[in-house]
């Protein structure tokens, strides 16, 4: 057992040198402005061989169209932010990458790039970088998101008491919520605390299909009128 634990240990720094080399030699610099967040390299390196490459190119794009983004890790996947505000995101899965953009309901889409119907992100499945439009189209989707960030664009939230507490809910889990209006007003009524559960049940899930899965049972619940926890509340008498 000994010997099966080196040698998946030396495969995994093999992969991790290989990428900090390819990042290295890579033509795409980081801006110094930038903030790197080494969770994102540990992402990077951990994910399939196939994904490796499109998340590096990606990130390496980003930050040449936005010298100040600053990146992060929410819902277990990389974040890009701008001025405090989420510019866009990249996550990988068994078979594919997503990539997308916070504000993009609110962008024109001029080359036809958005396909979020059957991905997470908003340009279908990823599974090789021949996937992505060219570096000039994602440079200009990159900057026109900055730029409705500068002019204080903000998603449209659901009405909300002024005391409410503010809870950042995922655009894929706002979509579905969207399409069901039962689920969503009984989400609406739920509590920060409950809403709250289902958004990091949700976003803790380790892939595509599981988020998807959650996601369905979580709208089943929510147009019972059921919290996440509903098995172990007491019934009320």
């Amino acid at each position: 057992m000994a010997v099966v634990g080196i040698f998946l240990f030396c495969c995994y720094e093999r992969k991790r040198w290989q990428y900090f080399a390819s990042f290295t030699n890579s033509t795409e610099k980081y801006q110094p402005m930038a903030t790197i967040d080494k969770r994102i390299d540990s992402y990077i390196v951990k994910s399939a061989d196939f994904a490796v490459p499109i998340l590096q190119h990606l990130r390496a794009i980003v930050h040449d169209a936005c010298p100040d983004v600053e990146e992060t890790i929410k819902w277990s996947f990389p974040h890009f932010e701008y001025h405090g505000s989420i510019l866009c995101s990249m996550a990988s899965f068994k078979q594919h990458c997503a990539f997308g953009f916070w504000l993009a309901a609110k962008m024109k889409d001029p080359e036809g790039i958005f396909d979020g119907a059957n991905a997470m992100g908003h340009m279908g499945k990823i599974k090789s970088i021949k996937d992505l439009p060219s570096k000039k189209i994602l440079v200009k989707y990159i900057k026109e998101a900055m730029s409705l960030i500068d002019k204080g664009e903000k998603l449209e939230k659901a009405p909300r008491a002024a005391t409410a507490k503010e809870l950042a809910v995922p655009p894929f889990f706002q979509s579905a919520l969207k399409k069901n209006k039962a689920a969503l007003a009984n989400f609406n009524k739920f509590s920060y605390s409950h809403k709250k559960e289902y958004v990091e049940w949700i976003g803790e899930a380790k892939s595509e299909e599981t988020r998807n899965r959650r996601i369905a049972t979580a709208l089943t619940w929510l147009e019972e009128g059921k919290s996440r926890n509903w098995k172990y509340e007491k019934p009320s008498r």
